[in-house]
């Protein structure tokens, strides 16, 4: 089997890796880095394709979310209230902003 071959992979593999791409790409990494970033998450979480045998591989880790989620909860409890409601009607101006751009 080539390097880069994703027959080995499950539907539900496959559907996670879409997903994790499209949140990177949402943040403005290049679809290539974003591909290769996610295949990186499901292989961390899965331990690569699962497409095979008795028992389907093993269950999997979902250590790299896990990560994700405790750094962004960190950041955020480090900031004051005050900080994170400030922050929080900046990002609704930006996003009523953009909803009004988007909608010529």
């Amino acid at each position: 089997m080539p390097r880069g071959d994703k027959s080995k992979y499950t539907d539900k593999q496959e559907r996670k890796a879409d997903h994790i791409a499209e949140g990177y790409e949402k943040r403005g990494v290049s679809d290539s880095e974003a591909e290769r970033r996610a295949w990186a998450t499901v292989n961390k979480e899965s331990g690569g394709g699962n497409k095979s045998g008795s028992g389907r591989g093993k269950k999997d880790t979902h250590e790299s979310s896990e990560k994700g989620g405790r750094k962004g909860g960190a950041a955020a409890s480090s900031r004051s209230a005050a900080q994170r409601s400030a922050s929080a009607k900046k990002a609704a101006a930006t996003r009523k902003r953009n909803a009004e751009h988007a909608g010529h």
